[in-house]
């Protein structure tokens, strides 16, 4: 079986995903991993916390389905879109997850941009385009979610929630829960008033003491 190792983690992955709080039901997310140039993503028509590693389906970089028993998730589109991307760019990224949580959904539907009002931001680079609205599982949003996460880590894909990348399945599925707690304090941020946003100084300030552990009071 091609990538059987990366198909075990993509069912441990869906399974962690389909307990975050607030996710819809039902088959409400896509992840993916990439080795070389093959990828594994989670199948059509498939519950998250079901998927066994020979639903999985094995892509080729040109979109040629290798191996599977199940055909590929709607979004696989978007998710070799980025793939593509990152390996001709040479980016770290070998992982993406896209799902639909409240969060998300609800600040995707509202804003163009999430704004950073917590240090965290900076770990997903800053600020998070949201996407124009298109119709999910097509050439249009693929092509406008490499566009969003471009310098990015994150992004938001309007009225459908968020999508994230990583150095593996962990590390996006990581970021996929920050962007949904970003997502989470901006709403309750603006029950309370208008939040205050971090400047681009003050996120490269964050990137920059994001690089040392304790180093005294004073590291500058």
């Amino acid at each position: 079986m091609l990538l059987e190792q990366e198909r075990r983690d993509v069912c441990l992955a869906a399974r962690t995903l389909a307990a975050l709080p607030g996710i819809a039901p039902g088959e409400s997310a896509t992840l993916s991993v990439r080795n070389g140039d093959l990828v594994v993503v989670t199948p059509h028509g498939v519950p998250l916390d079901q998927v066994q590693p020979a639903d999985c389906p094995v892509m080729a970089l040109d979109d040629r389905m290798l191996e599977g028993r199940r055909d590929p998730a709607a979004e696989t589109t978007l998710h070799m879109a980025v793939h593509r991307r990152t390996a001709d760019h040479g980016r770290e990224s070998s992982a993406v997850v896209n799902a639909f949580t409240a969060d998300t959904v609800a600040v995707s539907s509202v804003l163009a941009e999430l704004p950073p009002i917590h240090h965290r931001a900076a770990a997903l680079g800053g600020a998070i385009a949201v996407t124009p609205y298109t119709l999910y599982g097509s050439g249009d949003i693929a092509d406008q979610a490499v566009k969003a996460l471009k310098g990015r880590d994150a992004a938001l894909l309007a009225d459908h929630g968020g999508v994230a990348l990583g150095r593996g399945l962990e590390h996006a599925l990581e970021n996929l829960r920050l962007l949904d707690w970003l997502c989470a304090a901006y709403l309750r941020a603006r029950r309370l008033g208008e939040p205050r946003v971090l400047s681009e100084d003050e996120l490269a300030a964050v990137s920059h003491r994001d690089t040392y552990g304790w180093a005294g009071p004073d590291i500058w």
